[in-house]
């Protein structure tokens, strides 16, 4: 199979080539060696490949699902698979092996996925860059030294710029979505409860986190959650599925919707006009087919939001990295962290059982706030960031000159403004490549629903990739043009 061949189709293009016997697993797992091969150098998005799921491919190991033989990369951080290192983008954890693994993974492999590696990630998925001193800078694969966003960061570049065409991604603050927008590509975050965390961990994030894929295709976003969307035994908060899968469900007409769009800062962040005319486009085209559509933005404090979940996340943190460190061997100080993280392990220890109860119950209350709006409409339209992708250097976690409480406004608010809320709420979002800035960089417009409706996204979404179309866009930084 030819490089621009393999480059070109979505996840489904290729299993039918395998179905069809067109083409083996084992070749498609040699193209995808050869696509990393071409561009990861420019890019930096995969971190370690497998030459046992490559040139020592069994394909009777692999599953019988719909994307058989489709090579898939595992992102450095909660998708274990057993056997195989998970360092979370830290030096901390540096050669430190999963022992078991997850139901995601075991999911994974059930779809027919050939996961053939890991993708990079921030330290601890804790930045909306994916920007490590352990393994470097990811580059959107639309510009040189710009962020492929975070934390899934090092999955979606890899997709954009054709080394694989699927890539485990996770989410607790927009870490899908913000990717996603920087890169070019689809980013569906499901709801909260619906893709399983065990059986180690119950709720990651306690319900702020939630795991999927980054994709380039509604079709395979569908077809995905039909088969990573499985209740598993012990989980806290099985929600129910449709009664037709997602892919079946993503070609139903859509029914007249209620449409809020707003593109005003809900952390402070300005938005770029570029962005906000392409938010106004999407909501225009929605009124074209007959919706309902008026401008509206629902209270909400966004950076007290933050703040709050702030605590939450770190509450605990301290034992979390002192259970890492006893499992690699390695001490934690100035050559295993990163000094931001260094900030958040300071502010960890001095936490108190108080301040996370008050976290809880101050998010309690601006999940109920926010989510009002779906007693009034049934989509809302935003941005996916307020900005497109930047240069290197400004959110990562490599900075100096921030203390815990610069963490806001210095690295967290200006990528994560308009994805966090729905991590708040747990409600469906969707980051879709409908427009390109005029530095020639993706712009992301953001699609949300209540909890539990990502059939109406997809059937919205699928609408908009027909009506405009991104999948004929490649980028500079392409395994076909290296």
């Amino acid at each position: 199979m030819k490089l621009h061949e393999y480059a070109r189709h979505d996840a489904t293009g290729l299993a039918e080539l395998v179905a069809r016997r067109e083409v083996s697993p084992r070749e498609l797992a040699a193209s995808a060696a050869a696509a990393i091969a071409a561009i990861n150098g420019e890019v930096n998005a995969v971190v370690e490949t497998y030459p046992d799921r490559i040139e020592g491919l069994d394909e009777a190991t692999l599953g019988n699902g719909p994307f058989r033989g489709v090579p898939f990369l595992m992102k450095d951080v909660f998708g274990h698979e057993a056997g195989r290192l998970v360092e979370f983008g830290s030096r901390l954890c540096r050669g430190m092996v999963a022992t078991q693994d997850t139901a995601y993974c075991e999911l994974v492999r059930a779809a027919g996925l050939n996961i053939i590696g890991r993708s990079a990630a921030p330290e601890y998925s804790m930045a909306g860059s994916t920007e490590t001193a352990f393994y470097g800078n990811t580059s959107t694969p639309w510009k040189k030294g710009y962020s492929a966003g975070g934390s899934s960061g090092g999955a979606m570049a890899a997709v954009m710029a054709g080394m694989v065409p699927l890539a485990h991604g996770s989410d607790i603050a927009g870490s899908i979505r913000i990717p996603a927008s920087f890169c070019g590509g689809v980013g569906l975050k499901p709801s909260r409860g619906r893709v399983s965390f065990g059986p180690m961990v119950d709720e990651n994030g306690y319900g702020l986190a939630q795991n999927f894929v980054q994709t380039k295709s509604l079709r395979d976003a569908a077809t995905l959650l039909d088969c990573l969307a499985v209740p598993q035994v012990g989980d806290p908060f099985p929600i129910p599925r449709p009664a037709v899968s997602w892919a079946d469900a993503a070609r139903l007409p859509v029914p007249r919707l209620r449409v809020a769009f707003s593109t005003a800062a809900l952390m402070g962040v300005q938005t770029d006009p570029e962005v906000a005319a392409a938010v106004q486009r999407t909501a225009l085209w929605m009124q074209s087919q007959g919706h309902a559509v008026e401008e509206f933005t629902p209270v909400f404090d966004g950076r007290a939001a933050l703040r709050n979940m702030l605590d939450i996340w770190f509450f605990g943190f301290d034992l979390r990295l002192a259970g890492y460190s006893a499992r690699s061997g390695h001490a934690i100080g100035p050559d295993t962290l990163e000094p931001v993280i260094q900030e958040v392990l300071a502010y960890a220890k001095r936490m108190t059982a108080a301040q996370f109860l008050g976290a809880m119950s101050a998010l309690n209350i601006l999940r109920r706030q926010i989510s009002t709006i779906y007693n009034t409409h049934d989509l809302w339209i935003t941005p996916t960031t307020a900005r497109v992708a930047e240069p290197w250097g400004r959110y990562h976690l490599g900075r100096t000159d921030l203390g815990f409480e610069d963490l806001v406004d210095g690295i967290m608010a200006p990528t994560t403004q308009f994805t966090l809320p729905h991590n708040v709420t747990g409600a469906p979002a969707l980051s879709l490549p409908l427009a390109m800035h005029s530095q020639g960089l993706p712009i992301g417009v953001q699609l949300i629903a209540a909890p539990a409706q990502e059939h109406l996204l997809l059937q919205v979404g699928l609408q908009l990739e027909q009506a405009i179309p991104w999948a004929d866009r490649v980028p500079p930084l392409h395994a076909t043009r290296a």
